[in-house]
């Protein structure tokens, strides 16, 4: 038999853990055990241990998924010696000393570029008229609606928050381009992924495309699920 693994969905700004619910039940039903963290997104560190507390829930080899954000947190939890490998979903991947604000100090001409509103009480969230075509252009209308009217507030600390040593350097990692992501430039996904060493697939979605297109997320998790059980 082959060895149980424990699954953990970290998602990233602007949203809570419930977009994971269509991934989350795809993995369960296929007899994955799951943990899906409710990041408070105020601090980086403060992430790290809510994602912490989640891989420590089961006593089994964690496999770490993080989207968009996320993907700065399980950089840094996904040192806990319990994690066996990463997954990036259309997600920041940071090298030591880097945080999301630097990743995104310098984008590429004609990038696009998220409509992040000013910050409000050292809070950000996305402009709510233009939240659809950037972050879930690909998600039925009105449930990209209810995800720009039920923003999670997010931390300049968190956006600010540096890596001490990225997990990736030393865990195998797995990578999920978003073509059509408006938040993340696909170009820089790519070079995220390269510079990781990632196993990669591209998926034709939005940034969202976690809720857009479970089927193709949860595909690639149980990839690194079977890496870790063989």
């Amino acid at each position: 038999m082959p060895t149980p693994v424990h699954v953990v969905l970290v998602h990233g700004g602007f949203v809570d853990g419930s977009g994971w619910q269509a991934v989350y039940e795809r993995l369960t039903n296929d007899g994955h055990t799951v943990s899906v963290v409710q990041n408070p997104t105020i601090t980086l560190e403060g992430d790290v241990a809510s994602t912490h507390q989640a891989i420590e829930n089961h006593d089994l080899p964690v496999v770490l998924v993080g989207h968009s954000y996320g993907g700065v947190v399980v950089t840094e939890a996904g040192n806990h010696p319990s994690v066996q490998a990463l997954v990036y979903i259309a997600a920041f991947a940071p090298d030591k000393g880097e945080s999301v604000n630097t990743l995104i100090a310098d984008p590429p001409p004609g990038a696009p570029v998220p409509p992040i509103l000013p910050p409000r009480d050292g809070f950000l969230f996305l402009d709510r008229d233009q939240f659809a075509a950037s972050f879930a252009a690909d998600v039925p209308a009105d449930q990209a609606a209810f995800l720009a009217d039920s923003q999670v507030p997010w931390g300049l600390g968190a956006l600010n928050g540096a890596i001490s040593e990225p997990a990736w350097r030393a865990k195998p990692s797995w990578y999920l381009i978003a073509t059509d992501d408006h938040m993340i430039p696909p170009p820089a996904q790519q070079a995220m992924c390269e510079r990781i060493g990632a196993t990669s697939t591209e998926v034709a979605a939005s940034h969202a495309v976690y809720v857009s297109q479970p089927d193709a997320v949860a595909a690639l998790i149980t990839q690194a699920v079977a890496a870790v059980t063989s």
